[in-house]
């Protein structure tokens, strides 16, 4: 079967055996066995080497030199490589491309293997499978974006999205009903997508893969049985049985269970720190489709860029894991009207405390990425610039919580709700200051990226470290103290010299060395080496200070690596608290941000409640908005009120109407969005706002073809239609815009008829629809719960005005000549449209319409409008004698004719 968006195949290999490989490359063949789908990066001293049809595959896709060097049972071996420092540059641009690729790396040092013989081969190993979901290096991740590995499973009619974002140890389960697995997915926005191999060609899943935009992996069936799927999630957890994580159903053990299997495979026997799975109820978040999604720009715009995107627009974090939150905040919008009103609290006292505010913002600029340091320290891919990290993210917190403890806010001494729980989760327990107050005394401020670059421990914080890097340090001097005594004693002008294979010696050349060779077995100074123009020496002092020295170096290159690991498995042991400190870091950056942000554009509190109604005063398009004024032009405000259940004689569809360009697709999008906003527990820019909680979000704004499923435009527009018809309940609010456009005018007018009875009298969700089948506008007598809207343009001097703002009532006309003129189409097509407009607006018959009208009239555009002077034009003139005026008085005359002529319109001078 078809797998949708799997990653890049590696060439087909065939099965080589080692028989008659050398050492190195049976070691090659059999790591390449293990991990046959991936590309093996072999380390080989300063480099990672690829060989076979993998260098072939790599030196194309990264524009390598591809060699040949040696044979393997008669066949050349295709080799290319990649520097070892510079290896993730490569490896970002292979992930890019969708492709695994397996490291062996060495694990033994040369001098251990040497120590098994001569020819004893440097002992390599997989030491991990890199994928794109499974990434953990800043170099590698988008620092404000979320990289999550995603498993999908189908039992029963269910579905279940597990997630996990393996560099910060998130984990999340939702289950849903098979035909909303599309906006369950999407709303994780996957990086990777594990699936059960024998799913492929399900209907649902295929629709939900290919929305999902994300490489494929297909695994094998039997790790989704849930009996052996929950095994497996217990030994990633260390755990004997998952129930201290809550009920989960079976479907949702089948995701977690590949999730397992999958870390188990490519993280090769490292154990991540990930938090208990977080299940999401059914029904806690608002469903938005992946058509809504894109329509609505709310991550992405339509051209997959995140600036010009509502997040975009709304971003003040000051911290990555901030933005995270921010974005999962508004990727998945809240259903339960107390939790929404729990965050607008927390917005709400940040608004008004903007002092306090300020110095939390001051405050979390220093922190760190805590939660990526934490899972990199935890699989041993850390550093000391990670411990660096939860230094600065625990100094951070231990701040903010002495900050709002030392408030001096009288009137207002409680915190909300929210506030409180992140402030609690920010307060270290006794183990965790015990490492902070470690770190702040024995890692340096500015450590080294890698623990053996040496460097990371503090003066003073082990006594033995400071000696062995004294006589490290101080080697120079007492060597030149030495000397000085060797040349004192002798008379001869030694010179101290070192190399690696004699180590520290005394040089003289040979004339000089004479005397010393001649002393025999009494002289201090004893021979090591002669050269054609040197002889060399050496001491018992020397010697020995040779030896100290040289493991000095080593002792205290083991002992800040001893030191480091010590530090990582404190930070391993408090890996919960710390997670716990970075996630509320995070919480606490986007809530700030939400409330700096509402400041800046003057956004309000939404009233949230579990209603029908969706009230809007004063509403702004916050994208739009932000784009208009910075080009210093007002927005236009607009009004919006519906009620799904009809009450006040508010009605819950209204029909929009208006030419284009006038603002109609703003005005749609612009109540959608303040509807995620409120519900992600953001302030608005409106001047008031209530909302009874929306299940499910539709915008059908906009449509273009889908070529790559055979769809046309009007397919695609009908597919997405079909969609909101069999989905959208009561408590559902669509956006639909032009719908039957795509087909003949009668068709299309019935379509659109059609769907605003379904929407008002089956559906009864609340709804706008905008059109330019004016003839639905008489469908607000027939209704009862349905009103017209429009928004407004004008005429004047013969240009169309567009004035974007919401009336009630249908729109006169649609403007679509005048639209056309606007947009450049040549004078001899408007004119030719305007001329068949009127000629099918004041005829009688539709049959005859179109009949009457004279073939190719365009062909001769009409001449313009004779132009006429205005009176008092007309009177300057007369009173004018050329001859009699000098240069100046002609050019002041001709100023004054051009000032009269500027009051003309249209067809005037």
């Amino acid at each position: 079967m078809n797998r949708p968006l799997s990653p890049p195949p590696v060439a087909e290999q065939p099965v080589r055996s080692t028989e008659g490989a050398t050492p190195v490359m049976a070691q090659f063949l059999e790591a390449k066995a293990a991990q046959p789908d991936a590309l093996l990066f072999f380390r080989m001293g300063d480099f990672y080497e690829l060989f076979f049809e993998d260098a072939e595959v790599a030196a194309g896709a990264l524009g390598l030199a591809l060699t040949k060097r040696g044979k393997h049972l008669g066949e050349d071996i295709a080799m290319a490589g990649v520097p070892a420092h510079a290896m993730e540059g490569y490896l970002a641009r292979l992930i890019r491309q969708g492709h695994r690729v397996a490291i062996c790396d060495q694990t033994e040092d040369p001098a251990e293997a040497k120590k098994r013989g001569s020819k004893a081969v440097v002992r390599r190993e997989i030491v991990r499978v890199v994928t794109p979901g499974t990434l953990t290096e800043d170099s590698l991740l988008d620092a404000r974006g979320a990289n999550r590995l995603v498993a999908v499973t189908l039992r029963s009619g269910r579905a279940a999205v597990a997630a996990v974002e393996l560099s910060s140890g998130r984990v999340e389960t939702a289950v849903c009903d098979a035909g909303d697995l599309a906006s369950t997915l999407v709303a994780f926005s996957p990086s990777e997508i594990l699936v059960p191999d024998r799913l492929f060609g399900d209907a649902d899943l295929d629709q939900a893969l290919a929305t999902a935009g994300a490489p494929v992996q297909p695994l094998a069936q039997a790790l989704a049985e849930p009996r052996a799927a929950a095994e497996r999630v217990a030994r990633l957890y260390g755990v004997a049985t998952l129930d201290a994580f809550g009920a989960f159903e079976p479907v949702e053990i089948s995701a977690l269970g590949l999730i397992a299997a999958y870390l188990e495979t490519t993280q090769v026997g490292v154990v991540p720190v990930l938090s208990p799975p977080r299940r999401s109820v059914e029904g806690q978040h608002l469903a938005i489709d992946p058509a809504t999604r894109l329509s609505l720009e709310i991550d992405r715009t339509q051209r997959g860029e995140r600036t010009g995107s509502l997040l975009d627009t709304l971003d003040r974090t000051v911290t990555a894991g901030g933005a995270r939150a921010l974005a999962e905040r508004l990727a998945r919008p809240g259903r339960d009207p107390d939790r929404i009103n729990r965050a607008l609290d927390a917005v709400g006292w940040l608004v008004e405390h903007r002092s306090l505010r300020g110095e939390v913002r001051d405050l979390l600029k220093g922190s760190s990425d805590t939660a990526r340091a934490l899972t990199r320290l935890a699989l041993g891919r850390g550093g000391p610039r990670d411990l660096a990290a939860i230094r600065a993210g625990t100094r951070t917190a231990q701040e903010l919580t002495a900050l709002f403890a030392r408030r001096s806010d009288r009137l207002d001494p409680t915190l909300p709700h929210d506030l409180e729980r992140a402030l609690a989760a920010l307060t270290p327990d006794a183990a965790l200051q015990a490492l902070l107050a470690e770190l702040d005394e024995g890692l340096v401020e500015d450590p080294p990226h890698l623990a053996r670059d040496g460097g990371l421990v503090a003066p003073g914080h082990r006594p033995e470290l400071d000696q062995a890097r004294t006589l490290r340090d101080d080697s120079r001097r007492v060597i030149a103290e030495l000397e000085a005594r060797a040349v004192a004693d002798s008379g001869i002008p030694f010179r101290v010299r070192h190399n690696a294979v004699l180590g520290y010696f005394l040089e003289v050349t040979a004339k000089q060395a004479e005397p010393l060779m001649q002393r025999g077995a009494e002289s201090p100074f004893i021979h090591r080496q002669t050269l054609a123009n040197q002889v060399r020496f050496t001491t018992v002092e020397l010697s020995d200070l040779d030896a100290r020295i040289t493991q000095a170096g080593h002792r205290v290159t083991a002992m800040e690596v001893e030191t480091f690991e010590g530090w990582r498995a404190r930070v391993r042991e408090l890996a919960a608290p710390i997670q716990a400190l970075a996630d509320a870091l995070g919480w606490l950056d986007a809530t700030a941000a939400l409330a700096e942000w509402a400041e800046e554009v003057g956004a309000v509190r939404p009233d949230v409640d579990d209603g029908l109604e969706l009230c809007i005063e004063g509403g702004r398009h916050p994208v739009v908005e932000a784009a208009v004024r910075a080009e210093g032009k007002p927005y236009t405000p607009n009004d919006c009120r519906l009620d799904g259940a009809g009450a006040n004689g508010c009605p819950r569809l209204a029909l929009v109407t208006g030419p284009n360009m006038a603002g109609k697709s703003t005005f749609l999008r612009q109540a959608a969005l303040l509807v995620v906003l409120a519900q992600a527990g953001a302030f608005v820019p409106a001047r008031a706002m209530r909302l009874g909680v929306v299940d499910r979000l539709f915008s059908r704004v906009g449509a273009g073809d889908d070529l790559a499923r055979g769809r046309s435009t009007f397919m695609t527009e009908m597919v997405e239609t079909a969609a909101i018809l069999n989905q959208a309940t009561d408590r559902s609010f669509v956006v639909l815009d032009e719908i039957g456009r795509g087909t003949a005018t009668y068709d299309g007018l019935a379509i659109a008829w059609a769907v605003t009875e379904a929407l008002h009298e089956a559906n009864r969700c609340r709804a706008l629809f905008a059109t330019h089948y004016h003839e639905l506008a008489q469908l607000e007598g027939r209704l009862d719960h349905l009103a017209n809207l429009s928004l407004r343009a004008r005429e004047w001097n013969g240009d169309l005005v567009f004035l974007h703002e919401a009336v009630a009532g249908p729109a006169d006309r649609s403007y679509g000549v005048q639209v056309a003129r606007l947009a450049g189409v040549p004078p001899g097509v408007v004119a030719r449209a305007r001329a068949v407009l009127d000629q099918l607006e004041t005829t009688g018959e539709a049959d005859s319409r179109l009949d009457d009208l004279p073939l190719f009239a365009m062909a001769e555009p009409p001449a313009p409008a004779a132009a006429v002077a205005p009176p008092a034009m007309v009177a300057a003139l007369a009173e004018l004698e050329p001859d009699d005026l000098s240069p100046r008085e002609a050019l002041e005359a001709l100023y004054r004719l051009k000032a009269l002529s500027r009051g003309a319109g249209p067809g005037r001078l």
